[in-house]
C-alpha cells in the first residue's frame, strides 16, 4: 500500500495551527489543513550517557545539550538493538531489527539496501524536504534525501574527504564537527523551498575514536584527574566472552599507545601507528604545528617515565577521559550552534530537535572501552528531546524505548501512517505525557560482527526492568543472567546458580517470546523451549 500524509492522522497528533515553518506562522485562522513539525535529527557516534552532564555528572558538562534536556525530555531507559555504528543506523532508518533491515555489521562488506523503504522516503512523500550531513556509513549511497553530503566510512576529524550527492569527492578544510554543522546551517538558511516541512539528519563523526581534539581545545583538562572505575580490574568471572574480549584501556594491543594515546615518535612502531601518520598527516602546517606543540611534552615525559601496573592504567585511563572530553567540548558547542539558529529563526516552536548517539561505549567499566556487548554502558544510549508546542511532556520519561522507535515515531509526527512491517513503536504518546499501560516491558537485541576487532563474540538476548538474559553462540555456547536491581554493573552471572531457576525460566520465556515477534531466524537454530 502506498502511504501519503494523512491529514486525520496529523490533526491527532498536533494541534491546529502548528507551523512547520517560520514562513508559514501567518497561517489564517480558517485555514484548517494540520502542519506538520520540522525535525532536526542529530546522532554522534560511540556517545555514550555517562559523558553527559545531564545523565551523569562525573566526567563532563555539555550545557547545550542540557539544554535540549531542560526544555523538553531525556529518556532514562533508551536502548539500541545492536550496539555498532552502521547497524545501529539501519535499524534507526528502517524502524527494524538487523535481520529485517538486512545490515548486521561493518565487517562483512555487504552494502545497506537502499532500496528498501525508510523513515526519510516516507517523509519525502508526505511533502518534506529531508536532508543528511556527515556520517553515514551503510557502504550504500544514501537514498531519501534530497539533499546530502556524506563522508567515505569513518570519516576524518581534519580536512575531511566528502562524498557529494553529484557523485564527486571534495576536500573540506577545517574540523569535522564544525563543517558538518556549517553544512547543516547553511541548508538550513537556503534550502529550495522554505514553504515545506523539513527533516534535517546531522550525523557527526564524533565521539569515535580516536577522539582527535580541534585544536582550540587541546589544552582543555589537562589540570584533572580521574579515579579508575570500581570494576576496571574486573576479573570476568564465570564470564568467558568478557574475558576473550579485546577492549582493555590498560592492554596496549586493544588501545594503542600511538592510535589512541598519541604517544608518536620516531621509532615508533605499533600495528596503528600508519594510520595515525595518516591522520595528523592530514593536517595543514598550521593544525600540524599546535598539534605537535601540545603533544611532544606529553610524549617525552611519558617515555621517561617509564610507567607501569595500576599506575601506568591510570595514566592510560586519564589521557583517554582528556581525549574523550576534547572532543566532545567541540561536539557540545556545535550543538549549541543549531539550537541558537532554530531559536534565532523562530522555529524551536514547531521543531522536534533530537539528539542522541548510535549506542553507547565504555569508559573504563570493566576495563574497558569500544562497545559491541548488551552490557548496560553499550546497550543504553543518550536520548534528548526538546519539544515543540503541542507536545507537553517535560522531565524524564522511564519507559523503555529502542532506536527501532525512531522512525515510527517521525513518521507519527508528521502524519504518515506507520507502516505494518516497522518493528519499533511511536513514542508519541510518550512525548504527550500520557502513560500508555500497555507500553513495552522488555526489549530484544542481536550482535553479529565476530570474528572481527575487539573480538566480542556473537551474542543475543532479552532485558526486562530487573533483569538480564544473554546467549553467546557460533563458536561458543554460553549463558548469562543478571539481576539489574542488585548488580547494576553486571559482575555477578547467576545463569545455573541455585535458587534462580524461576527468573532463568521466565526470562528464557521471554527471550523466546521476542524472536517470535520480531521474527529472529536464530530461534530456528537455536530454539527455546
Amino acid at each position: 500500500m502506498k502511504l501519503v500524509y494523512s491529514a486525520a492522522a496529523a490533526a491527532i497528533a498536533l494541534p491546529l495551527g502548528v507551523t512547520a515553518l517560520q514562513s508559514c506562522t501567518k497561517a489564517n485562522a480558517e485555514d484548517t489543513e494540520p502542519r506538520r513539525y520540522n525535525i532536526v535529527y542529530i546522532m554522534t557516534d560511540d556517545h555514550t550517557a555517562q559523558m553527559m552532564s545531564c545523565y551523569d555528572s562525573r566526567y563532563a558538562h555539555t550545557p547545550n545539550l542540557d539544554r535540549i534536556a531542560q526544555d523538553g525530555v531525556k529518556f532514562t531507559n533508551s536502548f539500541v538493538a545492536n550496539s555498532l555504528s552502521g547497524p545501529s543506523r539501519a535499524c534507526m532508518i528502517t524502524g527494524k531489527h538487523s535481520h529485517k533491515n538486512g545490515f548486521t555489521d561493518n565487517e562483512s562488506g555487504e552494502p545497506f539496501d537502499g532500496s528498501q523503504p525508510t523513515f526519510p522516503k516516507y517523509l519525502q512523500e508526505a511533502g518534506y524536504e529531508t536532508a543528511l550531513f556527515g556520517k553515514w556509513h551503510l557502504i550504500s549511497e544514501p537514498t531519501g534525501f534530497d539533499t546530502w553530503r556524506v563522508v567515505p566510512g569513518q570519516g576524518d576529524y581534519y580536512n575531511p574527504r566528502f562524498i557529494n550527492q553529484d557523485g564527486t569527492e571534495s576536500v573540506e578544510h577545517g574540523y569535522l564537527t564544525n563543517l558538518i554543522t556549517d553544512m547543516s546551517l547553511d541548508w538550513l538558511e537556503n534550502r529550495k523551498d522554505k514553504e515545506k516541512p523539513f527533516c534535517l539528519l546531522i550525523h557527526h563523526k564524533a565521539q569515535h575514536r580516536n577522539w582527535m581534539a580541534d585544536t582550540c581545545n587541546l589544552s582543555l583538562y589537562e589540570d584533572q584527574s580521574w579515579p579508575l572505575p570500581e570494576n576496571f580490574f574486573d576479573d570476568y568471572k564465570d564470564r568467558p566472552a568478557a574475558a576473550s574480549a579485546e577492549m582493555r584501556i590498560d592492554d596496549p594491543h586493544s588501545m594503542d599507545i600511538v592510535y589512541d594515546l598519541k604517544m608518536l615518535t620516531d621509532t615508533a612502531d605499533t600495528r596503528l601507528t600508519p594510520t595515525y601518520k595518516s591522520f595528523v598527516g592530514r593536517m595543514d602546517p598550521e593544525q600540524r604545528a599546535k598539534w605537535d606543540a601540545f603533544y611532544n611534552p606529553i610524549i617525552e615525559e611519558y617515555y621517561n617515565s617509564d610507567l607501569k601496573g595500576e599506575e601506568l592504567a591510570e595514566w592510560r585511563f586519564n589521557r583517554y577521559i582528556r581525549d574523550y572530553l576534547k572532543t566532545l567540548k567541540s561536539l557540545d558547542d556545535n550543538v549549541g550552534r543549531v539550537l541558537d539558529y532554530l531559536k534565532e529563526h523562530d522555529l524551536l516552536d514547531n521543531t522536534l530537535v533530537v539528539y542522541t548517539s548510535d549506542q553507547g561505549f565504555y569508559m573504563g567499566e570493566h576495563g574497558w572501552f569500544d562497545k559491541r556487548f548488551m552490557y548496560e554502558e553499550s546497550f543504553h544510549t543518550p536520548l534528548i528531546m526538546h519539544l515543540p508546542k503541542g507536545l507537553d511532556a517535560r522531565g524524564d520519561i522511564p519507559q523503555m524505548v529502542q532506536n527501532i522507535d525512531y522512525a515510527p515515531t517521525f513518521l507519527e509526527i508528521a502524519g504518515v501512517e506507520i507502516p505494518e512491517d516497522m518493528q519499533g513503536e511511536s513514542l508519541l504518546p510518550l512525548l504527550r505525557g500520557e502513560n500508555p499501560k500497555d507500553w513495552r516491558d522488555q526489549l530484544y537485541y542481536h550482535y553479529y560482527e565476530y570474528p572481527a576487532e575487539h573480538a566480542v563474540k556473537r551474542h543475543y538476548g532479552v532485558r526486562s526492568d530487573r533483569y538480564k538474559l544473554l546467549h553467546y553462540y557460533n563458536d561458543i555456547d554460553h549463558w548469562e543472567l543478571y539481576d539489574l536491581q542488585e548488580d547494576p554493573h553486571e559482575m555477578n552471572n547467576l545463569y545455573g546458580k541455585p535458587g534462580m531457576e524461576k527468573v532463568t525460566a521466565e526470562m528464557r520465556q521471554r527471550l523466546k517470546k521476542a524472536m517470535e515477534q520480531y521474527d529472529d531466524p536464530i530461534r530456528e537454530k537455536y530454539p527455546i523451549e
